[in-house]
């Protein structure tokens, strides 16, 4: 088991926001693969290792994952002052000409007081624009993201998977008209997939001093090994909806990848999950790497990398990089 004294707090951005480096998220699994009783057991588990950064969004399970979440919370019996919790906003569940895949200011008005009802919040540490929005001017965005914070519905907020132009865009806006600026981004990044954050973005971290929450650091499950021979029924390729996912998860090419970096995990003594999600957090651009688990047990070996992260010197690095053809075109 992780010694919970592993855990690392990072700022968020240049905010005074602490996140701790590893965090646990609610994509795919609450409300799709698991109700309130596992979730009340995973995110107890999961802040027994130090876990204070909690992600969730609208659009999960269609408001359901806020409502399980905000439901866990209670039983735990959590001080509010002792979580950070975000959520995000775009997609809508209601439907309807104003209210999906929008960023518009009625939306975004009416959107933040359903999430915060879902989760039995006052207010949202960190709320973030789920997609960029390219019938929406940015500026209305940013103003409506701003007064959201003015109204105290959230403290912070900030962007998810927006290009670098966009983000910095937003940002420029803030600045010229003194409103609160989007102060985190949002990617996907993990070992199979790191353009965005380490090119991309590059110039972003030292120009308007960008945070990163980054999610799917096991590539939605490709980086656990378990697809090598094929999908499990119980696993989240197989479930209804995800079709979309089955391509990358028995790709070939990626798979080749995967089996050299379970021979590094195997030399390493640790999962190959917990080589995946230690080697995210070893960027330090990145605040904090989400996980997810649909049962306790996903946890305790998601939280294991706390003990690999140190095990992950020059050389190391340098054959992950070698196993997945980066900087190689491949």
């Amino acid at each position: 088991m992780a010694d919970a004294s592993k855990m690392e707090y990072r700022r968020l951005g240049r905010s005074g926001l602490k996140v701790s480096k590893l965090s646990f998220g609610s994509w795919v699994s609450f409300g799709t693969q698991m109700g309130l009783d596992i979730a009340v057991a995973c995110m107890d588990a999961a802040k027994s290792y130090g876990v204070n950064f909690w992600d969730n969004a609208e659009a999960y399970a269609g408001g359901e994952s806020e409502q399980i979440m905000g439901d866990a919370v209670k039983e735990l019996g959590w001080k509010r002052h002792e979580y950070v919790m975000s959520t995000k906003v775009y997609w809508g569940i209601h439907g309807g000409v104003n209210m999906s895949n929008t960023l518009n200011r009625k939306y975004l008005m009416q959107a933040i007081d359903g999430s915060l009802e879902r989760l039995s919040l006052d207010f949202v540490d960190v709320l973030y624009c789920h997609r960029a929005d390219a019938e929406t001017p940015i500026e209305e965005t940013v103003w409506a993201m701003s007064d959201i914070i003015s109204q105290g519905k959230a403290h912070y907020w900030g962007t998810s998977m927006w290009n670098a132009d966009d983000i910095r865009a937003a940002y420029e806006i803030a600045e010229r008209h003194h409103l609160h600026k989007p102060i985190v981004e949002q990617p996907q990044y993990h070992l199979l997939d790191r353009v965005k954050v380490e090119l991309e973005y590059a110039r972003l971290y030292e120009d308007i001093g960008l945070g990163l929450t980054t999610w799917s650091p096991l590539a939605s499950g490709l980086l656990t090994g378990k697809y090598l021979d094929g999908v499990p029924e119980d696993s989240r390729g197989a479930l209804p909806g995800y079709e979309w996912l089955r391509g990358m998860l028995t790709n070939e090419k990626a798979s080749a990848k995967v089996r050299s970096l379970a021979e590094i995990a195997s030399e390493l003594d640790c999962t190959l999950a917990q080589l995946a999600i230690a080697w995210c957090s070893k960027n330090e651009r990145v605040s904090t790497v989400i996980t997810g688990a649909s049962r306790p047990e996903q946890v305790h070996d998601n939280m294991g990398a706390l003990e690999v992260v140190e095990l992950l010197d020059e050389e190391i690095m340098a054959r992950i990089d070698a196993a997945t053809g980066w900087g190689t075109g491949g």
